[in-house]
């Protein structure tokens, strides 16, 4: 679909960001945005027919400070985004995801699964999963999981819920996109690493996390995460000097118009440094790769009210713009 962009100072953070694009029966291309909501095709800035946004941040490094100063460059030649239909920003060719990463998040899973034969008052309950949410942030590491690339779907996509999905859930999330290799590298090395963000939705049945026919074997994220289409992803990539604290960006999800996730990146236990440095000393990050970095309180299971046919969610992060999509049962299609 074309999306009828906002108003220009909503767009997103810095004086441009990257977008895949198409035009009606085009082949989806690589594009500059500027704030006002104008678009230059990178294939013909770059004099490459070829050009791709994963080619783009395989040279991040070069290739940044050509695309500031076209960002600036009144001779561009430029159309409306209006005219373009919006894609995921990039196709990644790795995906790792995060688990418990919202302080606040973690402490209401760890009050609402209390022992039977607990009968402390919720304070006191709060106060033990604050304390061991400090000492987990001090002494422990991320809990990092891997998704598909298949998975991902544009940031003004229908959704689909399979028909075997009983409990889809929303996960609004911040995703670092990498932009230059990584393997071991450290915590103040990690974020000279990455590109820029993006907004990602990591929907998630929740009927299919736990095996019921193998309890002992603990998660299923292939089933409860990857159907396709379960990532919505976009709608641009903002270059990481225009964030200037990834750790201060505020997270907001309204389904059907109503508030159900708002929370700052604050509350994470593990910054996108730790997360990224995490990652990177078991698997070689790649440019284009995605790190998410978990979701705040406010998911359905925690509301009662889970994903059904016809519902939209709305997200939104500081400076990274927001996403539409639209929830299709599958037998309704």
């Amino acid at each position: 679909m074309s999306v009828k962009p906002e108003a220009a100072s909503a767009l997103f953070a810095g004086p441009f960001a990257l977008a895949t694009l198409s035009a009606p029966e085009g082949a989806a291309f690589p594009a500059l945005v500027t704030p006002d909501a104008r678009v230059t095709d990178l294939r013909s800035a770059f004099e490459d027919t070829g050009l791709s946004m994963r080619r783009l941040l395989d040279d991040w490094d070069a290739v940044a400070p050509r695309l500031a100063a076209l960002a600036v460059d009144d001779a561009a030649a430029r159309r409306p985004l209006a005219e373009f239909r919006v894609h995921a920003p990039v196709e990644p060719r790795q995906v790792f995801q995060s688990g418990a990463n919202y302080r606040q998040h973690v402490i209401d899973l760890h009050v609402a699964h209390r022992a039977p034969d607990d009968d402390r008052p919720e304070e006191e309950r709060r106060a033990e999963a604050a304390e061991i949410m400090d000492r987990r942030a001090a002494e422990d590491l991320p809990y990092v999981f891997i998704g598909l690339p298949s998975a991902v779907t544009g940031p003004y996509d229908d959704v689909v819920l399979p028909a075997w999905a009983e409990k889809p859930d929303w996960e609004l999330e911040l995703a670092a996109v990498i932009g230059r290799p990584a393997h071991r590298v450290s915590v103040e090395e990690a974020l000279d690493h990455v590109a820029g963000y993006t907004i990602a939705n990591d929907l998630t049945d929740r009927a299919t996390v736990f095996r019921r026919d193998m309890p002992q074997i603990g998660t299923d994220w292939l089933r409860s995460k990857n159907a396709p289409g379960f990532t919505p992803l976009g709608p641009w990539i903002v270059p990481a000097a225009s964030i200037a604290d990834p750790g201060d960006l505020r997270l907001t999800l309204r389904l059907n118009g109503e508030t159900m996730q708002d929370e700052s990146t604050k509350d994470m236990i593990f910054n996108v440094a730790r997360m990224v440095s995490h990652v990177s000393q078991t698997a070689r990050l790649l440019p284009g790769d995605l790190v998410l970095t978990g979701s705040p309180a406010g998911n359905g299971m925690h509301w009662g009210r889970l994903l059904r046919d016809g519902d939209v969610m709305d997200a939104s992060i500081t400076g990274l713009g927001a996403q539409r999509t639209r929830c299709v049962a599958e037998a309704a299609r």
